[in-house]
């Protein structure tokens, strides 16, 4: 089969198209036929070598932690049936096939197509969780904001918000994604790149601030996306796309009685959660609830583009690899 390896720590350059054995399905197993792979920023940190401790990688490996795909085959003990359903699987997935315990697949719901099913495997798992730091008064008329909000997350927890009743304010850079922004719901769009868009935050809020904010940046633009908070509100980080997390003076914190999450600080959620959110993702998509924004695709090959329009901020919600 045709599989993309990280070859070794580094660029884009790295990523590498190479013909490799197909897997075959062992005892509880299934192979998974992908037709597309997610792509998420994760990718071209852990690529760079960051993160070890938390994912241990030795090159060459194939990358990827999931993709939407039919079920090719089965192992032994798994019942034949499942050949041929539509499926959402996790696994290393720059790969035309992948092989994964039958806990680790999902069936895709009726009338949601299989690359979209792909764009929300990740994402919507991470949005839903993030939703759900919602307070209790995130109701009708109550101020949040969602940075990198032209993101994969981004983008559905805007959708999930404005759906809970807040009225959502978009933090994201240029005019394209603030356009887009606004078209999922956001009532208020500003690009954080400009100077004083604290302050138009706060005019927009009314000079308060937001009860919640969602940091999907980190570094230094999450430590601005916390300015934005209201006294006794709350701000969750879980973006490493400056290469750090949002670092928040916990005595500050404490003086203004906001709470500070780190969604990521725990490691990997538990399975049982992820399967439970996931679940839901998929049926409120399926239901024409939320939709993924689904802004490049690139053949497997060109895997090294995806990632280089990562980095350069150039895509618009999700990036998915085409088999």
């Amino acid at each position: 089969m045709r599989a993309v390896q990280v070859q070794e720590f580094g660029g884009p350059e790295v990523l590498v198209q190479r013909e490799i054995p197909d897997p075959v399905a062992g005892p509880g197993q299934v192979v998974v036929r992908l037709a597309a792979a997610d792509v998420i920023f994760l990718d071209t940190l852990l690529r760079g070598g960051w993160g070890g401790e938390m994912f241990p990688l030795d090159p060459p490996y194939v990358p990827g932690f999931g993709g939407a795909g039919t079920v090719d085959s089965v192992g032994s003990d798994v019942d034949p049936g499942w050949v041929g359903r539509r499926v959402v699987v996790s696994g290393p997935a720059y790969a035309e096939l992948v092989a994964a315990e039958l806990g680790d697949v999902m069936p895709v719901p009726d009338g949601l197509g299989l690359p979209e099913a792909a764009a929300l495997l990740s994402d919507g798992v991470t949005a839903l969780r993030l939703a759900r730091h919602a307070p209790a008064d995130v109701v009708e008329g109550a101020w949040v904001l969602v940075a990198a909000a032209a993101g994969g997350a981004g983008s559905l927890a805007v959708q999930l918000l404005r759906d809970a009743g807040a009225r959502v304010v978009a933090a994201a850079r240029g005019e394209r994604k603030l356009n887009l922004t606004r078209e999922l719901g956001a009532e208020v769009a500003v690009d954080y790149s400009e100077a004083g868009w604290i302050d138009r935050v706060r005019a927009a809020t009314g000079g308060s601030g937001v009860a919640l904010a969602l940091d999907g940046a980190g570094a230094a633009l999450g430590e601005q996306v916390f300015e934005t908070v209201a006294d006794g509100g709350r701000f969750v980080t879980y973006g490493t796309s400056g290469g750090r997390f949002a670092e928040v003076d916990p005595l500050l914190a404490q003086k203004r009685e906001i709470e500070v999450i780190n969604e990521l600080a725990g490691g990997t959620p538990d399975p049982e959660l992820v399967r439970t959110l996931l679940t839901q993702v998929l049926e409120l998509a399926a239901a024409g609830r939320i939709r993924p924004t689904i802004g490049a695709t690139f053949p497997l090959a060109d895997a090294a583009a995806a990632h280089t329009s990562l980095a350069e901020r150039a895509t618009l919600g999700k990036s998915l690899l085409l088999m």
